[in-house]
């Protein structure tokens, strides 16, 4: 009988304001792209990130990976950098980056992966950002 794969998922929530501006464009493009997303200011959301993990069941514990591990690495490599935070002027891992719910799914992946990768018997499969209550945006890595 062939070892059955599972997907976990380990969900947290932090607040953080940011701006949509992208530098290379002139002001009256960033506003008609952005809209009122582009308040030179700034504005808050209180995302929501899934961080999905996908292998074999393990016979011995039962488990794709322990739990409490894969909230530790959430918490440490996301939550714990970018809570209360201005995500374009605080967060060393967004510089340069235009902070949209696309751009965070795919730096949120950048700094997860390498942690799950070094247990070496599940995968990331997939990191979920909502931006909002309607929306969000599905990240599931690089292109092989």
């Amino acid at each position: 009988m062939s070892t059955p794969e599972v997907e976990i998922v380990h969900r947290e929530e932090f607040a953080a304001a940011h701006r949509l501006h992208n530098p290379a464009l002139s002001d009256d493009e960033n506003r008609r792209i952005y809209g009122i997303c582009n308040n030179e200011r700034g504005h808050g959301h209180n995302y929501v990130v899934d961080v999905v993990v996908r292998g074999p069941v393990d016979p011995r514990t039962g488990m794709v990976m322990n739990l409490v591990d894969l909230a530790g690495f959430v918490r440490e490599e996301i939550v714990q950098p970018c809570d209360h935070k201005h995500l374009n002027h605080d967060v060393a891992f967004l510089e340069g980056r235009i902070t949209t719910a696309e751009n965070l799914a795919v730096a949120f992946w950048e700094r997860v992966e390498p942690r799950i990768a070094e247990i070496g018997t599940c995968r990331l499969h997939r990191i979920r950002v909502y931006e909002s209550r309607t929306n969000f945006v599905d990240y599931l890595g690089p292109r092989p």
